[in-house]
């Protein structure tokens, strides 16, 4: 199944590290000095610019597939997420074959301990590829900030998490940003279509479906999150172990859910793969399943090199390439209020990223933190904390 956001702290980029429940590994000490012609492969290896660089490629190249597969009339979701888990089972048992990663062979008592994470995993990304089948990708990256509202408050109510005055204004500003880009949308249709015509009334109930579709993708991506924090500590998964059980459980249930629920009538496989472009389209469903992959290492890549904090950086500063991304490669409309929408978005993924880094140096340091529910750290603090645990 395909990263969509893509999903930092498994917070600040949800669609790319939690939706696939990704564990980063630790920052591991620096390599031995290498000698003769390894010197210039490890130089590369170890500049923080080319992890980050194809950490944001990845992503950028991952939104852009899904939305190229999910554009037009395409409804068979259910069959794009069974193929790229099988492709991304047989990369990563390719790549345990020849010796490049490792990760615990299948075992029947840690699957059915995992399997509530798997099928929750589902119907969250299930609705992420509905969310982004009717709305553009900038549209849809600002609106899935509002997961991270919903995570933190739910570490507060459950985890005896802690919400800084800094967060706040980070969350009011998401906020911002979301209506600022619904309001564009619907301002276009209404602008492009006409205010009383039947093209525009069909426009906005597109966007409608969208925004119910990206509403409860927030309230199940919240709760992959906060579920997943408890059940990892029953199976100890580290990165590909992790990816691996997602993916294998999650064939089956795909795949009876697209035969049982989906349209597989010759006229609807027809209008899903039409024949000037199918070659592309399964090219495409083939390359998001590898690109989930690449995903994954980019992420260790990044981490391992720079630091957890520099990676909660990147992850908010992509949000930006994501979303032009939609501009350049898609019909998303270009006006000031989308623009100004993106910006705000922008801006808030930055303060939260800063609020955090500074909750967690002020964490150490032993101060009081404001708007806290007294208990533990917060669940997203720790869960990134775990997660860059061996």
């Amino acid at each position: 199944m395909a990263d969509f956001k893509k999903r930092d702290d498994m917070v600040i980029d949800m669609d790319e590290k939690t939706e696939r429940g990704y564990r980063s590994p630790p920052k591991s000490p620096g390599p031995k000095t290498p000698t003769g012609g390894a010197a210039p492969i490890a130089a590369v290896a170890n500049n923080p610019i080319f992890p980050v660089l194809s950490y944001c490629a990845s992503s950028i190249l991952m939104t852009v597939t899904n939305k190229f597969v999910l554009s037009g009339s395409f409804n068979l979701n259910f069959f794009l997420l069974c193929v790229q888990s099988v492709v991304c089972v047989i990369a990563i048992q390719t790549c345990k074959t020849f010796g490049v990663i490792t990760y615990r062979d299948f075992n029947s008592d840690e699957a059915r301990k995992w399997f509530p994470v798997s099928l929750s995993l589902i119907v969250m990304i299930y609705t992420s590829t509905k969310a982004l089948q009717f709305l553009s990708i900038p549209v849809y990256t600002i609106f899935k900030n509002l997961t991270i509202i919903l995570i933190a408050y739910g570490e507060v109510l459950w985890f005896g998490g802690s919400v800084t005055g800094m967060s706040l204004f980070s969350f009011g500003l998401m906020v911002l940003s979301s209506i600022i880009a619904a309001w564009a949308d619907i301002q276009h249709a209404l602008q492009n279509f006409g205010h009383a015509s039947d093209e525009a009334s069909a426009r906005i109930s597109t966007l409608n479906a969208g925004y119910m579709w990206m509403m409860l993708n927030c309230i199940c991506s919240a709760a992959y999150v906060l579920g997943m924090r408890k059940r990892i500590k029953l199976t100890n998964f580290k990165d590909f172990d992790t990816m691996f059980y997602n993916n294998v459980l999650s064939i089956p249930i795909l795949f009876i859910a697209s035969v049982f629920v989906e349209n597989w009538s010759s006229e609807n496989v027809t209008k899903n793969f039409p024949v000037e472009q199918r070659n592309n389209i399964i090219a495409a469903m083939v390359f998001s399943g590898l690109s989930s992959v690449f995903i994954s290492y980019t992420s260790a890549w990044c981490v391992r090199v720079t630091s957890s904090t520099t990676y909660s950086m990147v992850g908010a500063l992509n949000k930006l390439p994501i979303a032009l991304s939609g501009l350049i490669f898609f019909d998303a409309p270009v006006t000031i209020p989308s623009v100004s929408a993106i910006a705000v978005g922008f801006i808030s993924g930055i303060v939260y990223a800063l609020a955090k880094v500074k909750q967690s140096a002020k964490a150490k340091m032993g101060g009081g933190l404001p708007t806290t529910n007294p208990g533990p750290m917060s669940a997203s603090m720790q869960s990134a904390r775990d997660s860059f645990k061996s």
